[in-house]
């Protein structure tokens, strides 16, 4: 027999605003959830920033055994090359740990040993090859004109900051959504919601929108900082940015929503979320190009979400991209909006 569910007073709000305001309580409550929504995404632009700085700016690391006077006064007069002393044992982890790039044994020739699997241990022996054959006197038939070409946002941390931002928006709908989705199943608290004059559809959708309360620093934050700390630029439009971000926020919200809607544990939830983040996290080109990649994965990278979503948010922050450059990304992460939440509502138990 259907259970009767009284009608709403007069002058009560809707539903679904209360239920959104009680969720934004929740989750301005958690000083955990703050330092990840906007600390964690400055600390980790940091640290990738000194981690894998412009290779342009660096000198080649030139590992040599001590004492020979001739090979070290032939490098050290190159300002992009940077001689390192390597005691007897210590090459092969020199090379492996990446200290340095190439090590040269005297002799005549000399002999370079580098890492042939390593992009920057195979420009460092052309450079060190060319510095030495110099100073031995070798003619050059001619000298090339450079022309040297700055391209805005070629810098890795101007590539990588759109993508932490992107990867923090993922992250905070997919997790906070999910897991207290969860959480208040087992707490019982859906299961008194149940009762009450509230549709489905209305729990849902104030999950989703509590997160967008709080979209508009989560975006700010990073990109200020970026521009501040290392003068990332932003060629794009900030509305664009805006829509692109507001987009992404409702398909993970709803994609966190799927996920969470029939587990009753926090050890299941924590292994579907994994499950469903972790492969975004490696292959959407979030810290390095989804291009390295074989072909024939390339086809499974483009239907994620998180790569429609970055790249999305790379190309109107870094090419300054129109709405209709990015149409295809958009159609894609609306589609797997729609779907997720469409599935979550069906699938959605209260107890």
């Amino acid at each position: 027999m259907p259970v009767a569910r009284s009608l709403p007073r007069r002058g009560a709000r809707p539903a679904l605003l209360e239920l959104t305001l009680a969720r934004l309580r929740e989750f301005v409550r958690e000083p955990e959830a703050l330092f990840w929504t906007f600390f964690f995404p400055m600390i980790m632009s940091v640290a990738m920033a000194l981690a894998f700085p412009s290779r342009g700016a660096l000198p080649v690391r030139v590992g040599l055994a001590p004492g020979d006077s001739e090979l070290r006064r032939a490098l050290a007069a190159d300002p992009g090359v940077s001689v390192r002393d390597l005691m007897p044992g210590e090459e092969l982890r020199a090379l492996r740990d990446g200290s340095v790039h190439v090590i040269v044994v005297p002799g005549t020739p000399p002999t370079y040993r580098f890492d042939p699997s390593r992009d920057e241990s195979r420009a460092a022996r052309l450079v060190v090859d060319n510095v030495l054959k110099r100073a031995a006197g070798r003619p050059d038939p001619w000298s090339a004109r450079e022309d040297a070409v700055q391209i805005a946002g070629s810098r890795y941390v101007d590539w990588l900051i759109p993508g932490i931002l992107c990867l923090g928006i993922m992250n905070n709908g997919m997790w906070s959504i999910g897991f207290m989705t969860v959480q208040a199943r087992l707490r019982r608290l859906l299961k008194r919601l149940a009762a009450s004059p509230m549709r489905k559809r209305d729990y849902l959708l104030a999950q989703i929108l509590a997160r967008l309360a709080l979209l508009a620093p989560e975006v700010a934050v990073p990109l200020v900082f970026g521009v501040l700390a290392f003068g990332m630029p932003i060629n794009g439009s900030i509305a664009d940015i805006a829509i692109v971000s507001l987009v992404g926020a409702l398909v993970f919200g709803a994609f966190g929503l799927l996920v969470g809607s029939r587990v009753r544990t926090i050890e299941g939830i924590n292994g579907l979320m994994n499950l469903s983040t972790l492969p975004m996290w490696v292959l959407s080109g979030v810290f390095f190009s989804a291009s390295n990649f074989p072909s024939f994965v390339q086809p499974v990278i483009k239907v994620l979400p998180l790569t429609a979503f970055v790249d999305a948010m790379r190309a109107v922050v870094l090419e300054g991209q129109s709405l209709g450059a990015i149409r295809v990304e958009l159609l894609m992460l609306v589609s797997w909006g729609v779907a997720c939440f469409a599935i979550a509502l069906r699938l959605f138990k209260w107890r």
